[in-house]
């Protein structure tokens, strides 16, 4: 496992076992005892705490300006204050790829059922906290989090939950997917070069996708190629408060998922790694899908967002005014569940079937 050699600090009832990584941050696991499925994304390589990283010394993680957070990423990551590339000049200060938010230090505590991680974000002139709870006997974990701007100035932000799931939950052909997504777009340049999967800025309806070998792909379903990769953005149905997405695993009975408020996240962006991307540290050998729900549609520069304004009518970034706080709640979800009663996964079930076995009600 990518992160068996990092410092864990783990929330768990009898149901489920959260894994928090100090070193950025990131929900580094979620497993459902019962069958000792973890839907997260494991790296194929060994991670290290990021603070820890060194360009000179560690070379496995590659030479861009995402190698910081390479070199500690695992599971869900918090995309903060940009989601995307750094600028130049932000680049040449220090900040990296998503913001510092996963690739700093968490100041971590824990106690019976509850855990709560904070950061300093010195470039980015932010303090960011996260509070997780998870009572007895339940399969979803609440989650609050606050972004307080410590400066005078009211920032533009990007703020995205960078959920990625991996084998062997993520499964070639068999792992399927929900979401209350409605328009969608392609990003408008070209992401893996030479196995772009779908066509290049297309606009689209959920899930049916424009693909570049013709024809549609339905995106609830898990990709069966030898090699792909591309991104999507997907708007949350406007007409819900809440929005969410399930991901399901017919033959390991799992289900997993989040729940947000569509105020808060409007914004879906699907990651897909499929053994596109050659150089280190993805060396050929990586499959994964990024469920990134957020503030942006998609990763770009901060200057590229703010230039963008709307996207079917919906801002494209967040906002933490002068020497305030905002505050998000989101939560997440695993459990059995049989393949009889969720005959319908893959073809339009929705929320209210969904949180029958998020809530435990099934």
């Amino acid at each position: 496992m990518g992160i068996r050699n990092r410092r864990q600090v783990y929330l768990e009832n009898d149901r489920l076992r959260l894994v928090l990584l100090p070193g950025g941050g990131h929900i580094g696991a979620i497993e459902l005892k019962e069958n000792g499925v973890n839907p997260l994304w494991d790296p194929p390589w060994d991670t290290i705490d990021p603070s820890a990283y060194d360009p000179k010394a560690h070379p496995q993680f590659g030479g861009g300006v995402d190698a910081r957070l390479l070199a500690g990423i695992a599971g869900h990551n918090l995309c903060f204050d940009i989601f995307g590339v750094p600028s130049e000049a932000e680049a040449a200060a220090g900040l990296g790829v998503h913001g510092e938010a996963s690739s700093v230090d968490w100041d971590v505590e824990a106690g019976d059922g509850w855990l709560r991680a904070q950061a300093d974000l010195p470039l980015a002139g932010m303090r960011f906290e996260r509070h997780m709870e998870l009572v007895p006997g339940s399969s979803r974990v609440a989650i609050a989090e606050k972004a307080t701007n410590l400066t005078g100035i009211d920032r533009a932000v990007g703020w995205t939950q960078h959920a990625t799931l991996g084998p062997p939950f993520l499964e070639k052909g068999r792992t399927l997917f929900e979401m209350s997504a409605t328009r969608s777009k392609v990003i408008e340049t070209e992401f893996a070069p030479g196995a772009d999967r779908f066509v290049t800025a297309a606009e689209f309806d959920w899930p049916d996708v424009p693909l570049a070998a013709g024809g549609i792909g339905d995106l609830r379903q898990t990709v069966d190629i030898p090699a792909s990769g591309g991104y999507t953005a997907h708007l949350m149905d406007p007409a819900e408060p809440q929005a969410f997405f399930a991901a399901y695993h017919p033959g390991q009975e799992t289900l997993f998922g989040y729940v947000w408020k569509r105020s808060d996240f409007p914004w879906l962006g699907i990651w897909e790694e499929n053994a596109s991307r050659a150089h280190a540290p993805w060396n050929g050998r990586t499959l994964t899908r990024g469920m990134e729900f957020g503030a942006s549609p998609f990763p770009e520069t901060r200057q590229e967002a703010v230039e963008r304004g709307k996207l079917f009518g919906e801002g494209t970034l967040g906002w933490v005014p002068a020497r305030s706080a905002v505050s998000v709640e989101y939560s997440l979800f695993l459990c059995r569940a049989r393949p009889e009663d969720l005959s319908g996964f893959g073809s339009g079930l929705g929320l209210d079937d969904i949180q029958r076995y998020a809530e435990g009600r099934a």
